[in-house]
Protein backbone atom coordinates (compact mmCIF):
# COMPACT_ATOMS: atom_id res chain seq x y z
CA UNK A 1 0.00 0.00 0.00
CA UNK A 2 0.92 3.37 -0.76
CA UNK A 3 0.27 6.88 0.47
CA UNK A 4 0.71 9.94 -1.13
CA UNK A 5 2.32 12.96 0.01
CA UNK A 6 -0.32 15.33 2.40
CA UNK A 7 0.88 18.37 0.16
CA UNK A 8 -1.34 17.36 -2.69
CA UNK A 9 -4.30 18.86 -3.06
CA UNK A 10 -6.29 15.83 -2.85
CA UNK A 11 -5.53 12.42 -0.77
CA UNK A 12 -5.03 9.33 -3.20
CA UNK A 13 -4.67 5.86 -2.33
CA UNK A 14 -2.71 3.29 -3.87
CA UNK A 15 -4.49 -0.50 -3.92
CA UNK A 16 -2.00 -2.83 -5.16
CA UNK A 17 -3.35 -4.61 -7.73
CA UNK A 18 -1.07 -7.53 -10.17
CA UNK A 19 -1.27 -6.33 -14.25
CA UNK A 20 0.58 -9.25 -16.32
CA UNK A 21 2.04 -7.83 -19.59
CA UNK A 22 3.99 -9.92 -22.12
CA UNK A 23 4.79 -12.20 -19.15
CA UNK A 24 5.94 -9.40 -17.01
CA UNK A 25 4.28 -8.73 -13.23
CA UNK A 26 3.94 -5.59 -12.29
CA UNK A 27 2.07 -3.66 -9.38
CA UNK A 28 -0.05 -0.84 -10.32
CA UNK A 29 -2.31 1.00 -7.72
CA UNK A 30 -6.04 2.25 -8.33
CA UNK A 31 -6.44 5.85 -7.56
CA UNK A 32 -9.19 6.13 -4.83
CA UNK A 33 -9.89 9.62 -4.32
CA UNK A 34 -11.87 12.00 -1.60
CA UNK A 35 -13.43 14.30 -4.13
CA UNK A 36 -13.86 14.63 -7.37
CA UNK A 37 -11.12 17.10 -8.28
CA UNK A 38 -8.92 16.55 -10.94
CA UNK A 39 -5.73 14.61 -10.44
CA UNK A 40 -2.46 16.44 -10.85
CA UNK A 41 -0.81 14.96 -14.02
CA UNK A 42 3.10 15.58 -15.00
CA UNK A 43 3.52 14.28 -18.96
CA UNK A 44 7.45 13.67 -19.38
CA UNK A 45 9.00 12.93 -22.66
CA UNK A 46 12.45 13.20 -24.90
CA UNK A 47 10.40 14.56 -28.18
CA UNK A 48 8.63 17.44 -28.29
CA UNK A 49 5.76 16.25 -30.51
CA UNK A 50 4.76 13.51 -27.99
CA UNK A 51 4.79 15.82 -24.92
CA UNK A 52 2.49 18.37 -27.32
CA UNK A 53 0.42 15.47 -28.10
CA UNK A 54 0.24 13.75 -24.37
CA UNK A 55 -0.80 17.45 -23.47
CA UNK A 56 -3.35 18.71 -25.69
CA UNK A 57 -4.92 15.17 -25.26
CA UNK A 58 -4.98 15.47 -21.05
CA UNK A 59 -6.08 19.21 -21.89
CA UNK A 60 -9.65 17.95 -22.94
CA UNK A 61 -9.97 15.41 -19.75
CA UNK A 62 -11.55 16.84 -16.76
CA UNK A 63 -10.17 14.28 -14.38
CA UNK A 64 -6.27 15.79 -14.42
CA UNK A 65 -4.80 18.57 -13.64
CA UNK A 66 -1.79 19.25 -15.78
CA UNK A 67 1.56 20.87 -13.90
CA UNK A 68 4.87 21.25 -14.99
CA UNK A 69 6.46 21.38 -11.62
CA UNK A 70 5.72 20.27 -8.04
CA UNK A 71 4.20 17.25 -6.62
CA UNK A 72 1.62 15.75 -8.94
CA UNK A 73 -0.74 12.45 -8.22
CA UNK A 74 1.09 10.94 -11.40
CA UNK A 75 3.96 11.56 -14.04
CA UNK A 76 3.21 9.59 -17.67
CA UNK A 77 6.00 9.28 -19.15
CA UNK A 78 6.15 8.88 -23.24
CA UNK A 79 8.93 7.63 -25.29
CA UNK A 80 9.02 7.02 -28.93
CA UNK A 81 10.60 3.15 -29.57
CA UNK A 82 9.70 3.94 -33.26
CA UNK A 83 7.25 5.38 -35.88
CA UNK A 84 4.49 3.68 -34.54
CA UNK A 85 4.84 2.19 -31.33
CA UNK A 86 5.96 3.90 -27.87
CA UNK A 87 6.72 3.27 -23.99
CA UNK A 88 4.73 4.35 -21.33
CA UNK A 89 5.66 4.72 -17.96
CA UNK A 90 3.52 5.41 -14.56
CA UNK A 91 4.75 6.92 -11.80
CA UNK A 92 3.88 8.13 -8.76
CA UNK A 93 5.06 9.23 -4.68
CA UNK A 94 7.96 10.97 -3.32
CA UNK A 95 10.23 9.98 -4.40
CA UNK A 96 8.94 8.76 -7.65
CA UNK A 97 8.56 5.21 -8.14
CA UNK A 98 7.60 3.10 -11.38
CA UNK A 99 4.34 1.77 -11.11
CA UNK A 100 3.85 0.80 -14.72
CA UNK A 101 5.05 0.38 -17.60
CA UNK A 102 4.06 -0.72 -21.05
CA UNK A 103 4.83 -0.89 -25.07
CA UNK A 104 1.88 0.86 -26.83
CA UNK A 105 1.08 0.52 -30.67
CA UNK A 106 -1.00 2.45 -33.09
CA UNK A 107 -1.47 3.30 -36.92
CA UNK A 108 1.61 5.79 -36.85
CA UNK A 109 3.30 7.60 -33.77
CA UNK A 110 0.50 9.81 -32.92
CA UNK A 111 -2.19 7.08 -32.66
CA UNK A 112 0.52 4.89 -31.10
CA UNK A 113 0.92 8.33 -27.97
CA UNK A 114 -2.82 9.16 -27.98
CA UNK A 115 -3.51 5.40 -27.23
CA UNK A 116 -0.67 5.44 -24.27
CA UNK A 117 -2.31 8.55 -23.21
CA UNK A 118 -5.99 6.23 -22.66
CA UNK A 119 -4.16 3.12 -21.37
CA UNK A 120 -2.89 5.56 -18.98
CA UNK A 121 -6.52 6.87 -18.36
CA UNK A 122 -7.85 2.77 -17.78
CA UNK A 123 -4.84 2.53 -15.32
CA UNK A 124 -5.11 5.60 -13.16
CA UNK A 125 -9.05 6.57 -13.22
CA UNK A 126 -9.84 2.82 -14.09
CA UNK A 127 -12.49 4.71 -17.01
CA UNK A 128 -12.24 3.84 -20.68
CA UNK A 129 -10.04 6.34 -22.68
CA UNK A 130 -11.56 8.15 -25.34
CA UNK A 131 -8.27 10.07 -27.24
CA UNK A 132 -7.98 7.76 -29.81
CA UNK A 133 -11.29 7.82 -31.02
CA UNK A 134 -12.25 9.60 -34.02
CA UNK A 135 -15.12 12.01 -34.95
CA UNK A 136 -17.58 12.59 -37.72
CA UNK A 137 -19.62 15.58 -37.96
CA UNK A 138 -21.10 18.39 -40.27
CA UNK A 139 -18.41 21.18 -41.24
CA UNK A 140 -19.44 24.13 -43.36
CA UNK A 141 -17.32 26.79 -45.20
CA UNK A 142 -18.56 29.44 -47.71
CA UNK A 143 -22.26 28.52 -47.67
CA UNK A 144 -21.45 24.79 -48.57
CA UNK A 145 -22.08 21.77 -45.98
CA UNK A 146 -20.07 18.65 -46.11
CA UNK A 147 -19.40 15.90 -43.86
CA UNK A 148 -16.17 15.26 -42.63
CA UNK A 149 -13.86 12.90 -40.44
CA UNK A 150 -10.82 13.42 -37.76
CA UNK A 151 -8.95 12.68 -34.87
CA UNK A 152 -10.23 14.32 -31.88
CA UNK A 153 -7.20 16.53 -31.97
CA UNK A 154 -7.90 17.84 -35.57
CA UNK A 155 -5.09 17.16 -36.69
CA UNK A 156 -5.77 14.44 -39.27
CA UNK A 157 -8.73 15.73 -41.35
CA UNK A 158 -10.63 14.48 -44.62
CA UNK A 159 -14.19 15.04 -46.00
CA UNK A 160 -16.62 12.11 -46.68
CA UNK A 161 -18.76 13.75 -48.75
CA UNK A 162 -18.56 16.39 -51.97
CA UNK A 163 -21.87 16.53 -53.14
CA UNK A 164 -22.34 20.47 -52.62
CA UNK A 165 -25.51 19.71 -50.89
CA UNK A 166 -27.02 19.89 -47.33
CA UNK A 167 -26.32 17.05 -45.40
CA UNK A 168 -26.85 16.24 -42.09
CA UNK A 169 -27.01 13.72 -38.76
CA UNK A 170 -23.80 11.57 -39.43
CA UNK A 171 -23.63 8.21 -37.09
CA UNK A 172 -20.97 6.04 -37.05
CA UNK A 173 -21.73 2.13 -37.27
CA UNK A 174 -19.75 0.89 -34.17
CA UNK A 175 -17.11 -0.88 -35.85
CA UNK A 176 -16.14 2.33 -37.19
CA UNK A 177 -16.29 1.57 -40.74
CA UNK A 178 -19.31 3.13 -41.84
CA UNK A 179 -21.24 6.47 -42.11
CA UNK A 180 -25.16 6.73 -41.95
CA UNK A 181 -26.16 10.48 -42.42
CA UNK A 182 -28.98 12.43 -44.51
CA UNK A 183 -28.53 14.09 -47.55
CA UNK A 184 -30.21 16.01 -50.31
CA UNK A 185 -27.79 15.48 -52.71
CA UNK A 186 -29.34 13.39 -55.65
CA UNK A 187 -33.25 13.83 -54.83
CA UNK A 188 -32.92 17.62 -53.51
CA UNK A 189 -35.08 15.80 -50.52
CA UNK A 190 -33.60 14.37 -47.77
CA UNK A 191 -32.73 10.79 -48.20
CA UNK A 192 -30.54 8.03 -45.83
CA UNK A 193 -27.38 6.80 -47.42
CA UNK A 194 -24.47 4.61 -45.98
CA UNK A 195 -20.74 5.39 -47.07
CA UNK A 196 -18.23 3.37 -46.98
CA UNK A 197 -15.08 4.80 -44.89
CA UNK A 198 -12.41 2.72 -46.69
CA UNK A 199 -13.92 2.20 -50.32
CA UNK A 200 -16.09 5.30 -50.64
CA UNK A 201 -19.02 3.16 -52.08
CA UNK A 202 -22.34 4.88 -50.55
CA UNK A 203 -26.04 2.94 -50.73
CA UNK A 204 -29.33 4.30 -49.89
CA UNK A 205 -30.77 3.38 -46.77
CA UNK A 206 -34.00 5.26 -47.17
CA UNK A 207 -35.00 7.18 -49.99
CA UNK A 208 -38.81 7.32 -50.09
CA UNK A 209 -41.49 10.40 -50.10
CA UNK A 210 -41.17 12.64 -47.63
CA UNK A 211 -38.71 12.99 -44.62
CA UNK A 212 -35.98 10.53 -44.22
CA UNK A 213 -33.32 11.06 -41.17
CA UNK A 214 -31.71 10.88 -37.89
CA UNK A 215 -30.21 7.79 -39.13
CA UNK A 216 -28.77 5.89 -36.08
CA UNK A 217 -26.80 2.23 -35.70
CA UNK A 218 -28.09 -0.19 -32.70
CA UNK A 219 -25.29 -1.10 -30.69
CA UNK A 220 -24.28 -4.52 -32.06
CA UNK A 221 -24.35 -2.76 -35.93
CA UNK A 222 -26.64 -4.97 -37.52
CA UNK A 223 -29.91 -2.56 -37.25
CA UNK A 224 -31.08 1.28 -37.80
CA UNK A 225 -33.33 3.55 -36.39
CA UNK A 226 -34.59 6.50 -38.23
CA UNK A 227 -37.10 8.89 -38.95
CA UNK A 228 -39.26 8.67 -41.69
CA UNK A 229 -42.44 10.70 -42.59
CA UNK A 230 -43.69 9.65 -45.65
CA UNK A 231 -46.98 11.17 -46.79
CA UNK A 232 -47.69 11.64 -42.74
CA UNK A 233 -45.93 12.77 -39.77
CA UNK A 234 -42.52 11.56 -39.00
CA UNK A 235 -42.62 8.20 -36.94
CA UNK A 236 -39.59 6.33 -35.90
CA UNK A 237 -38.97 2.98 -38.01
CA UNK A 238 -36.04 0.27 -37.82
CA UNK A 239 -34.54 -1.52 -40.75
CA UNK A 240 -31.70 -3.74 -41.60
CA UNK A 241 -28.55 -1.45 -42.96
CA UNK A 242 -29.39 -2.36 -46.41
CA UNK A 243 -32.86 -0.89 -45.76
CA UNK A 244 -34.64 -3.79 -45.70
CA UNK A 245 -37.09 -5.63 -43.33
CA UNK A 246 -38.28 -2.02 -42.47
CA UNK A 247 -40.97 -2.01 -39.89
CA UNK A 248 -42.81 1.12 -37.91
CA UNK A 249 -41.75 1.39 -34.24
CA UNK A 250 -44.11 4.14 -33.14
CA UNK A 251 -47.17 4.77 -34.87
CA UNK A 252 -48.61 8.51 -34.22
CA UNK A 253 -49.81 11.20 -35.84
CA UNK A 254 -47.02 13.63 -33.75
CA UNK A 255 -43.98 14.25 -34.69
CA UNK A 256 -41.05 11.53 -33.52
CA UNK A 257 -37.69 11.52 -34.81
CA UNK A 258 -34.00 11.47 -33.20
CA UNK A 259 -33.61 8.34 -31.69
CA UNK A 260 -31.10 7.05 -29.87
CA UNK A 261 -30.32 3.32 -28.43
CA UNK A 262 -29.86 1.89 -24.83
CA UNK A 263 -26.56 -0.27 -24.22
CA UNK A 264 -28.32 -3.23 -24.81
CA UNK A 265 -30.42 -2.68 -27.88
CA UNK A 266 -33.23 -3.35 -26.03
CA UNK A 267 -34.87 0.60 -26.18
CA UNK A 268 -34.68 3.68 -27.72
CA UNK A 269 -35.57 6.84 -26.60
CA UNK A 270 -36.56 9.69 -29.05
CA UNK A 271 -38.42 13.22 -28.97
CA UNK A 272 -42.06 13.47 -29.47
CA UNK A 273 -44.22 16.41 -30.05
CA UNK A 274 -47.33 14.97 -28.52
CA UNK A 275 -47.76 17.13 -26.03
CA UNK A 276 -47.32 20.11 -28.15
CA UNK A 277 -43.52 20.58 -27.75
CA UNK A 278 -40.88 18.27 -28.06
CA UNK A 279 -40.07 15.57 -25.03
CA UNK A 280 -38.37 12.67 -24.13
CA UNK A 281 -40.09 9.11 -24.60
CA UNK A 282 -38.99 5.98 -24.30
CA UNK A 283 -39.80 2.63 -25.94
CA UNK A 284 -38.78 -0.76 -26.90
CA UNK A 285 -36.92 -1.71 -30.09
CA UNK A 286 -39.61 -4.19 -30.92
CA UNK A 287 -42.43 -1.34 -30.34
CA UNK A 288 -45.46 -0.77 -28.42
CA UNK A 289 -46.34 1.90 -26.30
CA UNK A 290 -44.21 5.37 -25.55
CA UNK A 291 -43.32 5.88 -22.01
CA UNK A 292 -42.76 10.18 -21.14
CA UNK A 293 -39.38 10.57 -19.64
CA UNK A 294 -40.26 12.58 -16.71
CA UNK A 295 -37.30 15.12 -17.18
CA UNK A 296 -39.11 17.74 -15.01
CA UNK A 297 -36.46 20.39 -16.56
CA UNK A 298 -37.85 22.39 -19.60
CA UNK A 299 -41.11 22.58 -21.72
CA UNK A 300 -38.80 21.46 -24.67
CA UNK A 301 -36.67 18.41 -24.37
CA UNK A 302 -34.99 17.21 -27.49
CA UNK A 303 -32.25 15.24 -28.98
CA UNK A 304 -31.88 12.61 -26.42
CA UNK A 305 -28.38 10.55 -26.33
CA UNK A 306 -28.35 7.66 -24.02
CA UNK A 307 -24.92 6.82 -22.16
CA UNK A 308 -23.29 3.99 -23.50
CA UNK A 309 -21.60 3.20 -20.48
CA UNK A 310 -24.47 3.63 -18.10
CA UNK A 311 -27.85 2.71 -18.73
CA UNK A 312 -29.83 5.18 -16.59
CA UNK A 313 -28.01 8.51 -18.03
CA UNK A 314 -29.45 9.91 -21.01
CA UNK A 315 -28.57 13.70 -22.04
CA UNK A 316 -30.44 15.72 -24.04
CA UNK A 317 -30.86 19.49 -25.34
CA UNK A 318 -33.74 21.38 -23.20
CA UNK A 319 -34.80 25.19 -23.37
CA UNK A 320 -33.42 26.87 -20.20
CA UNK A 321 -33.44 30.39 -19.51
CA UNK A 322 -33.96 31.25 -23.36
CA UNK A 323 -31.26 29.55 -24.68
CA UNK A 324 -30.43 25.84 -24.90
CA UNK A 325 -28.04 23.76 -22.93
CA UNK A 326 -26.95 20.20 -22.08
CA UNK A 327 -29.09 18.08 -19.53
CA UNK A 328 -28.47 14.63 -18.14
CA UNK A 329 -31.35 12.35 -17.21
CA UNK A 330 -30.76 9.75 -14.47
CA UNK A 331 -33.45 7.10 -14.32
CA UNK A 332 -32.60 5.68 -11.30
CA UNK A 333 -32.86 8.93 -9.25
CA UNK A 334 -35.91 10.05 -11.54
CA UNK A 335 -34.36 13.70 -11.83
CA UNK A 336 -32.27 15.99 -14.34
CA UNK A 337 -28.82 18.30 -14.16
CA UNK A 338 -28.04 20.99 -16.43
CA UNK A 339 -24.74 20.07 -17.59
CA UNK A 340 -23.75 23.10 -19.43
CA UNK A 341 -24.04 27.09 -18.53
CA UNK A 342 -22.66 28.35 -22.34
CA UNK A 343 -23.36 31.76 -23.85
CA UNK A 344 -25.01 31.29 -27.09
CA UNK A 345 -26.59 27.41 -26.66
CA UNK A 346 -25.47 24.30 -26.17
CA UNK A 347 -26.81 21.72 -28.78
CA UNK A 348 -26.61 18.36 -30.22
CA UNK A 349 -24.62 16.12 -27.54
CA UNK A 350 -22.67 12.68 -28.58
CA UNK A 351 -21.42 10.69 -25.43
CA UNK A 352 -17.73 9.26 -25.39
CA UNK A 353 -17.24 5.51 -25.25
CA UNK A 354 -16.54 6.30 -21.35
CA UNK A 355 -19.39 7.40 -20.38
CA UNK A 356 -18.62 10.36 -18.59
CA UNK A 357 -17.54 13.42 -21.32
CA UNK A 358 -19.66 14.74 -24.24
CA UNK A 359 -19.66 16.56 -27.46
CA UNK A 360 -21.84 19.00 -28.18
CA UNK A 361 -22.39 22.25 -30.72
CA UNK A 362 -22.19 25.44 -29.12
CA UNK A 363 -23.75 28.32 -30.83
CA UNK A 364 -22.87 31.93 -30.10
CA UNK A 365 -22.76 34.56 -32.70
CA UNK A 366 -24.00 33.18 -35.90
CA UNK A 367 -21.17 30.18 -35.13
CA UNK A 368 -21.01 26.70 -34.80
CA UNK A 369 -18.15 24.81 -32.70
CA UNK A 370 -17.48 21.70 -31.32
CA UNK A 371 -17.22 21.29 -27.57
CA UNK A 372 -16.18 18.70 -25.38
CA UNK A 373 -17.76 18.58 -21.69
CA UNK A 374 -16.64 16.55 -18.51
CA UNK A 375 -20.19 15.54 -17.11
CA UNK A 376 -18.54 15.06 -13.57
CA UNK A 377 -16.95 18.40 -13.56
CA UNK A 378 -18.59 20.57 -15.79
CA UNK A 379 -15.46 21.68 -17.33
CA UNK A 380 -15.89 23.00 -21.05
CA UNK A 381 -13.24 23.09 -23.83
CA UNK A 382 -12.83 23.51 -27.67
CA UNK A 383 -12.08 21.01 -29.70
CA UNK A 384 -10.89 23.19 -32.69
CA UNK A 385 -10.27 26.76 -33.11
CA UNK A 386 -13.06 29.18 -34.65
CA UNK A 387 -10.96 29.57 -38.28
CA UNK A 388 -11.85 26.19 -38.94
CA UNK A 389 -15.20 26.86 -39.82
CA UNK A 390 -18.96 25.97 -38.95
CA UNK A 391 -18.93 22.52 -37.38
CA UNK A 392 -21.42 20.94 -35.95
CA UNK A 393 -24.11 17.41 -35.53
CA UNK A 394 -20.72 14.75 -34.43
CA UNK A 395 -20.73 11.76 -33.81
CA UNK A 396 -17.84 9.52 -32.19
CA UNK A 397 -16.63 5.96 -32.43
CA UNK A 398 -13.44 4.41 -30.91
Amino acid sequence: MHTLNRCLLLSVLFLLKTVVLSGQVIDIGKAVRESDKPLSLMIESKSAFISQTARRAFELHGGYALTNSGPSAYIFKIEQIDNSSVALFILSGKPAQELYRRTVSGRDLQDAVLRACDVAVEATLKTKGFFAGKLAYVRQQQGISEIYVSDLLFNRIRPITADRALVASPDWSPDGTKLAYTTYFKTGFPDIYITDISSGRRLPVANFGGTNSSPAFSPNGQRIAMSLSGKGSSNIFISSINGKNLHPITRSKSIETSPSWSPDGRWLVLESDLPGKPQLYEISSSGGPMQRLPTNISGYCSEPAWNPVDKNLIAFTAAVAGNFQIVVYDKRARRSEILTNVSGSAVEPEWLNDGRHLIFTQKQNGTKRLMILDSKTKKVGALHQPNFGDTSSATFVY
